[in-house]
């Protein structure tokens, strides 16, 4: 039996024990959603080791083999970021493009001072890129990977606070970190810090509500609006920054009202134009505002809103050659397994995920709900046909037995 067009079901939610308890916090989801979540600093020591995720020769390579271009790294010294033409060439033979990253020119920065960003590890280093998609799906939030290379006693960003949490996760050598409490808290992505500059400097002044040198393993969690400043030690430092950029009312507002709007582009007055001679809208706010509270009343912002959060990630990579050769030789007997990271929600008989949607007939339900669990079932078990269907989509993949 299907269910009902107005009953939605995620499956994107992780059970059990997941990273933040085993490899960041060590307290449990609830507990840390309870305690700390958005309310205050979190310093873990010796949560984990993080050699599997990220490294010197890590860096090494991405700067030196990857090809990467900007902006996937960026380069700051004593407060400011350096312009992409000081560390840029062109690609050379068979490669037409102008920015991809100098490694002479980066090694001669970094021997002067500059720390280097790595972004968006998630889109490009796999360990770093399958934890930050773990978390994503424990939290409910979409999450950016950073890493920030600094030489001996340096520091790359004068005190600053972000538009979205961090968890720094510490791997190489050492960084003492001042932080202090908020000038604005919880702010908005469109109010940065240095909107409130001077705030931010008198309250770097103060008494530090932490004053801490952060060593290989340890953790230290900050929400959004959290001041905050760091200096290498006496050797490089390299730490992972996993930016949590996370939904707010505020931004469920902006939904719900473009719901509403959308609503009001089929109301035939709402389309009228205002009398002529109008001196000022006066004599029409309150028709408009009666509508808009109506609509507001009425909207339902939810698909807007998956909508928008299956659009701020991508799900786990996908090999065409592997894929293909899985549809090639599927058969009765053929593991696969749901795609990761898809944020799917099966709504009805249209399954809604990060690749696109997909209507099934009531006699599919049942085996499309069995395979969103996440765990290897035989194609045989859910139907050859069906499961073909699913390999194209890019919504299952091959698994191992």
């Amino acid at each position: 039996m299907s269910a009902p067009p107005t009953e939605l079901q995620d499956v994107g939610a992780t059970a059990g024990v997941g990273v933040l308890e085993t490899r960041l916090t060590g307290l449990s989801r609830d507990e840390f959603a309870r305690d700390v979540w958005a309310r205050t600093a979190l310093l873990t020591r010796r949560a984990s080791d993080f050699s599997d995720l990220f490294s010197a020769d890590a860096v090494d390579e991405l700067i030196s083999r990857r090809g990467l271009r900007t902006p996937f790294l960026r380069v700051a010294k004593n407060g400011s970021t350096l312009p992409e033409s000081s560390f840029t060439a062109p690609g050379g033979v068979g490669a037409t493009i102008a920015d991809q990253l100098d490694d002479t020119a980066l090694w001669r920065e970094f021997a002067d001072g500059a720390t280097l960003v790595l972004q968006a590890l998630q889109r490009t280093w796999g360990p770093v890129a399958d934890f930050s998609a773990r978390l994503s799906t424990e939290l409910g939030h979409p999450v950016q990977a950073n890493a920030y290379v600094t030489p001996p006693q340096n520091r790359g960003f004068d005190d600053h606070y972000d538009v979205h949490d961090v968890f720094v996760l510490q791997i190489d050598g050492t960084k003492r970190w001042l932080i202090h409490e908020p000038v604005h808290p919880d702010p908005l992505r469109d109010q940065p810090w240095t909107d409130r500059r001077d705030a931010v400097a008198d309250a770097a002044k103060g008494e530090a509500r932490i004053d801490t040198v952060l060593e290989p393993g340890d953790v230290l969690y900050l929400p959004r609006g959290w001041l905050h400043a760091a200096r290498a030690q006496g050797e490089v430092s390299i730490h992972l920054t996993l930016g949590i950029h996370g939904w707010t009312r505020y931004g469920l507002a902006e939904q719900l009202a473009k719901a509403a709007l959308a609503t009001l582009r089929d109301d035939p007055r709402m389309r009228g134009t205002l009398p002529l001679g109008v001196d000022g809208p006066e004599g029409e706010i309150d028709i408009v505002r009666e509508h808009l509270v109506a609509a507001v009343t009425k909207a339902n912002c939810a698909p807007l809103f998956h909508r928008a959060r299956r659009g701020q990630g991508r799900p786990a990579p996908l090999g065409p050659l592997a894929q293909l050769a899985a549809v090639d030789s599927l058969g009765p007997d053929s593991p696969v397994r749901l795609r990761e990271a898809l944020d799917v929600r099966l709504e009805g008989r249209r399954l809604a995920t990060r690749v696109g949607w997909l209507d099934f007939p009531e006699a599919d339900l049942p085996s499309v709900t069995r395979v969103l669990d996440g765990e290897v079932h035989m194609s045989g078990d859910l139907g050859v046909d069906l499961v073909e269907r699913l390999l194209r989509a890019g919504v299952l993949v091959p698994a191992e037995q």
